[in-house]
């Protein structure tokens, strides 16, 4: 496998569905901060960490499946909070898979602390890890766990 490891690295972040309406949809769960303010701190954070995050969300479970795909050649790691696709999807699971670059798969709320079809994660078995429960932090978590593992 070629050198992957690029100065800056480069991870795209991946958000699923109704992560579009953080900051108004329940709250008491996801946390006030909206999505804007979330990739914003992605971003800071990742010039804190010499790399470049870019961030994107969809509804659209294959305009999820393209986005993966179209990672390989262009970065070297991908940071996902798949959402509701996190225990549905099959479709992202194998893209994941398919590609081949190192993955975290992260959630702002503990999914395993919630109902009990929440427990489960097609997308767990084919990520390098999986952070939970920290609000916000579980982004900036997993980025820098991602960091360090394409750095070593």
């Amino acid at each position: 496998m070629p050198d992957l490891i690029l100065s800056p690295l480069s991870v795209l972040v991946l958000h699923g569905p109704n992560l579009n309406l953080l900051g108004q949809r329940e709250p008491g769960i996801y946390g006030s901060t909206s999505l804007t303010e979330i990739n914003r701190l992605l971003e800071t954070e990742a010039i804190k960490l010499q790399a470049k995050a870019s961030c994107m969300q969809s509804n659209h479970e294959g305009v999820l499946v393209d986005a993966i795909h179209g990672a390989l050649n262009q970065h070297q790691g991908i940071l996902i909070n798949a959402a509701a696709y996190t225990h549905t999807s099959v479709a992202l699971r194998d893209a994941i898979a398919a590609v081949n670059l190192p993955t975290v798969e992260v959630h702002l709320s503990n999914i395993y602390r919630r109902e009990e079809f929440r427990h489960h994660s097609y997308i767990a078995p084919v990520v390098i890890g999986q952070i939970s429960g920290f609000g916000i932090q579980s982004y900036l978590l997993g980025l820098q766990a991602l960091v360090y593992h394409l750095r070593h």
